[in-house]
């Protein structure tokens, strides 16, 4: 026994002192004691609900097909039970689409039956945001393998396990490339790779369309949560500090402090040394400066604005010499609002105007928080100095919106001339929240509430799961929804449409720049507004419109705020309010 136990300890020092040695061998961050690289990501899988095409329905080229929407165990397995079969010949290769239900991120589990050749033949797969993209050939209108392959031929193993994959889809076309080959296949899953994170917040009231429309873009934001936060999850997966702002504020209102927004405004300071402009756009330097002060407003969290007081405050510095002596802003290149607005001239200078507002007034908020007066006072020279001018907004919803929300223009009028006018048309997904915050600003919180319901709820008349890159309401004439394949006289609204960079099948159908009316429901229906930073004191005013009534949760950093609103029959609104201990709630 005594030899046992020795034998039993030595092999066990043995195992340690090896794991000690490869631990060495891993590259470590800069205070050497954590590995350089992790992730927060977990992994699920997903059986198919759907079968939504087959090449051939004669039975012959394509068989057992709904053994495709059986649990899988991803196991390989000896049973030489029925599998789902495809079998070509020299003119034939059969071809199935399978739909998983919702938009994810991720990749493909293929697992292969004992019953094929060792020899087996190639499939192509070709991932999806609508069918007629698993339809589609790469360069083919828009089709693209850019920032995310979606479109490759792989040899599959024979009684075996194949992983492949990592792009945004719903959507799978699984096809046999190879003449005269019979291929078995066990079960298909789809890998879902997200945050496995709570939603701290949520929205319900008596309108099941806008409730949807709420957890959409909840949704669409939790995808792009990925190590960073993007823009897209199959094109665009980058991050751009612009597009961030909307996604920062549905983060703020669904799922609060979440460490991938700091991560990823961090990337983008360090990739971007001064004078240059964020991702090459002044606008977007402004934006990170305020989403600083957002996320400072949200969370309190005076440590990390100071990490970012060097930088902060040379950028506007750097800002303040981009001001003529008439309060004219005069930012020599990377102009731009977003892509609606971009052959709009007069339109991005009124918006770049009213954004060096807005960033200003952060900045000479933050300044105060940072106690820093001589930044302070250069902050509110150069808001004097802003105000002198005011241009016009040129007919754009863009313009205008940033306007209202910066104080050149009343939002009363902004919102009579433009924002009001023509129902949804010329919205945009971008700059949708900042339309409807303009619109509530004015007080027409129930036109905001009529443009959610038309605008961002049209994309779920048409089988989106999660929201789109742009969209424009003239689309909805004739379309033929993003689930199903294109009927004969139906106008295929993913390749058809699109400009600028997103053409046809580029076109991204999940950007979380589109989430806007997630924040705007809690912000202005909820009524949920920020008084103090760090939510210690928080203002509740519902404007519910034509709702009967509302209810929903908030996150802040003592916990979860719970509130109801019912509207009375005289019309007064009678609210039910549970705040945790630390914040103080006034309505």
């Amino acid at each position: 026994m005594y030899f046992i136990k020795s034998k039993t300890i030595v092999s066990i020092a043995l195992i340690i002192n090896t794991i000690s040695v490869c631990a060495q061998l891993l590259p470590v961050s800069g205070n050497g004691l954590t590995p350089a690289r992790s992730t927060n990501l977990v992994r699920k899988f997903l059986t198919p609900t759907r079968i939504v095409w087959i090449s051939d329905s004669s039975g012959v080229f394509v068989k057992n097909v709904d053994a495709l929407l059986q649990s899988g165990t991803g196991q390989a397995i000896l049973n030489k039970d029925k599998a789902f079969t495809l079998r070509s010949t020299t003119t034939d290769f059969p071809a199935i689409i399978l739909d998983f239900g919702k938009e994810i991120q991720g990749g493909l589990e293929i697992v292969t039956s004992i019953n094929n050749d060792k020899k087996m033949g190639r499939v192509r797969i070709r991932f999806g945001e609508s069918v007629s993209e698993t339809m589609s050939n790469v360069g083919e209108k828009g089709a693209t393998n850019d920032h995310a392959l979606r479109d490759f031929i792989v040899e599959l193993p024979w009684l075996g396990r194949l992983e492949v994959g990592n792009s945004g889809f719903r959507f799978v076309n699984i096809q046999l490339i190879d003449p005269n080959v019979k291929l078995e296949i066990k079960e298909v899953s789809a890998i879902f790779s997200y945050r496995d994170i709570p939603y701290l917040g949520s929205f319900r009231c008596n309108d099941e369309r806008l409730n949807k429309i709420w957890m959409t873009g909840a949704y669409t934001v939790h995808l792009n949560m990925q190590d960073y936060l993007w823009d897209g999850i199959k094109r665009d997966r980058l991050v751009w500090v612009g597009d961030l702002h909307p996604e920062v504020m549905t983060v703020n209102t669904v799922f609060g402090y979440n460490e991938v927004v700091p991560k990823s405004l961090d990337l983008i300071r360090d990739l971007t040394p001064l004078p240059e402009w964020m991702n090459g756009l002044s606008s977007y330097s402004m934006w990170w400066i305020i989403i600083h002060k957002d996320w400072y407003k949200y969370h309190g969290n005076l440590d990390y604005l100071k990490e970012q007081k060097n930088y902060l405050f040379a950028l506007l510095k750097l800002f303040s010499t981009k001001i003529e002596d008439s309060g004219k802003e005069k930012l020599e290149k990377g102009r731009f609002l977003d892509w609606p607005s971009s052959e709009n001239i007069p339109a991005i200078h009124a918006g770049l105007q009213s954004l060096m507002v807005l960033t200003f007034q952060a900045g000479a908020e933050l300044s105060e928080v940072l106690e820093d007066q001589s930044m302070s006072d250069l902050c509110n020279s150069a808001l004097l100095k802003l105000k002198k001018y005011i241009p016009e907004a040129n007919n754009s919803k863009q313009a205008a919106a940033l306007l209202a929300l910066s104080g050149l223009v009343p939002a009363e009028k902004a919102n009579e001339e433009i924002l009001a006018k023509d129902r949804v048309h010329k919205m945009s997904t971008f700059y949708g929240y900042y339309m409807l915050s303009a619109r509530a600003q004015a007080g027409d919180y129930q036109g905001a509430i009529d443009n959610i319901r038309e605008y961002w709820g049209s994309m779920l008349d048409l089988g989106a799961t999660t929201f789109w890159e742009d969209f424009d309401i003239e689309w909805m004439k004739n379309a033929n929804r993003i689930d199903e394949p294109i009927a004969k006289g139906k106008i295929d609204i993913h390749s058809s449409y699109g400009g600028y960079c997103y053409v046809g099948f580029r076109h991204s159908f999940c950007h979380g720049w589109a989430s806007g009316p997630t924040s705007w429901l809690s912000e202005n229906v909820l009524g949920v507004k920020i008084v103090k930073p760090g939510c210690k004191v928080i203002k509740i005013e519902p404007h519910l419109g034509d709702l009967l009534w509302v209810e929903g949760t908030f996150p802040t950093p003592f916990g979860v705020i719970k509130i109801r609103h019912d509207k009375m029959p005289d019309g007064h609104i009678k609210s039910k309010i549970k705040a945790p201990h630390g914040v103080e709630v006034l309505n």
